[in-house]
């Protein structure tokens, strides 16, 4: 067991005031941590999400990024939306707590390749030297894959549900920027916020199709804005806010006509667990490609502390 003491930050991501959105634990340098110990520590947090940044030379972070390697409770992921979003935030945060010259962007070298995020602060946030929920910050991620589509009816009759239910406009779709999701469009959002679902009764389809989980999304165009909702239920339970699964479900409405072109697409999750997140999408439509798939959205600080090993 590796001796010493790691400090580490927690944020509320893709949300502006604390206790709504996604927590997150950023361990703010985990030089000499073994991929045990990061695990484990990813188990003492008990979040859906742990990450661990590893500074390297100046040098190289500014060839490659910055290092950084995310943990769930159970396994290390090659990404995920709201681990790269709060970590991003953070280092903006810090190097213009050093620097204010800090640039307006930063380049996360995680185990799917780099991303990119970009910020855009308010006035309000000069100077600051913690995440403060007035930086918005958007990620690139990667060109989506589109993948296997699945039957209405044999995902209605695992998830619970009529299969009215779910739209019949629109497919239901295996897709993946880094993490595959299958995106299950929900006719009405009241019907969403219904849904009875635990992970264990579509372990089976899941697995068969190549797919991590479900994304269950509902969009709606209101007063010409278009808005979505959106549930994800995992292993270990309701997911506050996924930014994986809305680079997916930009790429998705994009796809089908549902969004235009770069129009950016607000989606609410976690409302049903009483986490309301707000994930701001959009994608670029050129041709039979989607791509220029981008993920956004706030976080602040809640706390920060230290772990003694």
């Amino acid at each position: 067991m590796t001796r010493g003491t790691y400090e580490f930050v927690q944020l509320d991501v893709f949300a502006r005031n604390p206790l709504a959105g996604n927590p997150l634990a950023v361990f703010t340098d985990a030089r000499g941590l073994s991929d045990s110990e990061m695990q484990a520590l990813a188990r003492e947090m008990n979040l859906s999400e742990t990450t661990f940044i590893l500074s390297r030379d100046a040098a190289i972070e500014a060839r490659e990024g910055k290092k950084v390697r995310i943990f769930t409770v159970s396994e290390e992921l090659p990404f995920a939306g709201h681990p790269t979003l709060g970590t991003a935030l953070y280092l903006h945060t810090l190097k213009g707590a050093r620097d204010p010259r800090k640039s307006d962007e930063i380049i996360l070298d995680l185990r799917v390749g780099k991303i990119p995020v970009h910020f855009t602060a308010s006035s309000e946030n000069a100077g600051c030297e913690r995440v403060d929920g007035q930086v918005f910050g958007e990620m690139r991620q990667r060109d989506p894959e589109f993948g296997t589509t699945l039957s209405r009816e044999e995902v209605a009759a695992v998830i619970g549900v009529g299969v009215d239910e779910i739209a019949s406009e629109w497919p239901v779709q295996v897709i993946s920027t880094g993490l595959p999701f299958a995106i299950v469009p929900f006719r009405t959002s009241q019907g969403l916020a219904n849904l009875k679902y635990s992970f264990a009764q579509g372990a089976e389809i899941l697995k068969r199709t190549g797919a991590g989980f479900f994304y269950f999304l509902c969009p709606e165009r209101r007063q010409g804005l278009l808005e979505a909702r959106a549930r994800m239920i995992f292993y270990g339970g309701e997911d506050p806010a996924t930014g994986s699964a809305a680079g997916c479900a930009a790429s998705w409405m994009v796809r089908y006509g549902i969004a235009k072109s770069d129009e950016q697409v607000l989606i609410r999750q976690g409302v049903e667990i009483h986490r309301p997140s707000e994930i701001y999408v959009r994608a670029t439509h050129l041709g039979d490609r989607v791509t220029g798939v981008r993920v956004g959205g706030y976080a602040v600080e809640v706390l920060r502390g230290s772990v003694t090993l």
